[in-house]
């Protein structure tokens, strides 16, 4: 059977008003390499992904063709778009892109949709969603959390402790057929979105369907605080995630 087409939707428009910085946390460099860089060169690399719309805020676009897509030389970034104020506003854009443009959309049977602030993602995860969404039609990566979880109510009280071995933290990419994130989307934006955090939330929401846990990284956090910056310092000296980014960048700039 013929693979499915695979678009990846890179999600760099936030402001990240908790990192506390003028640049946007997806655009901070770790490493020597902007935070977005990572996930778009793990995307660039896999077989299984053949092209890419980065999701940009208000006035860097420009920045993201020079400083990421030219400076880089990635080949499957297609689209630079303005996406919105909110993560879902951003990603309802996104499937218009893939719905209605001629170069991406006719193509498309799969989203990986990913946060450009989580750059420690690699060809091992995105195998495993694919395998998923393969079987399954939509798929979360995740890992089981360490921590006792507790709910409150608005004060603070517990109200519950839920079975830890059933409770798993969020990551992305989360992964669907286009058909069906494009009808759950049609669906929520006719409603009131507020409080969508997630694009799972949306497709189990409006759609009814169950949605996959598939095993992730704890090394694929998201950097929101300077605290995460650290953090992401530290995997790269052990793991050396940068040097697919420092050979690429090398062949860019000399023309090979």
């Amino acid at each position: 059977m013929e693979k499915k087409h695979c678009t990846a939707v890179v999600l760099a428009a936030g402001k990240g008003t908790r990192m506390g910085t003028s640049v946007a946390k997806q655009y901070l460099k770790i490493g020597g390499h902007p935070v977005a860089a990572y996930a778009l060169e793990a995307f660039e690399r896999s077989p299984l992904i053949d092209d890419i719309v980065l999701m940009t805020g208000e006035g860097q676009q420009e920045y993201c063709e020079r400083e990421l897509v030219q400076h880089y030389g990635w080949k499957k970034v297609k689209k630079i778009c303005v996406g919105g104020r909110e993560r879902y506003e951003s990603v309802w854009k996104a499937i218009e892109i893939l719905q209605k443009d001629s170069e991406i959309g006719n193509r498309a049977g799969y989203v990986f949709i990913h946060d450009g602030a989580r750059p420690f993602l690699t060809e091992e995860i995105i195998g495993r969603t694919w395998q998923a969404v393969e079987k399954y039609q939509a798929c979360v990566a995740g890992m089981p959390v360490k921590d006792t979880i507790k709910l409150t109510d608005r004060e603070g009280n517990i109200v519950q402790s839920p079975d830890r071995s059933l409770v798993w933290q969020a990551q992305t990419p989360q992964v669907f057929s286009v058909p069906l994130i494009a009808e759950a989307f049609r669906r929520l934006m006719q409603k009131d979105p507020s409080g969508i955090t997630d694009d799972a939330m949306v497709v189990e929401s409006q759609m009814g369907v169950t949605v996959r846990m598939v095993e992730g990284s704890y090394q694929n956090i998201k950097i929101t605080t300077p605290e995460d910056l650290g953090i992401a310092e530290s995997i790269l000296k052990t793991q050396k995630y940068d040097r697919y980014l420092t050979e690429r960048e090398q062949r860019a700039q000399t023309g090979r």
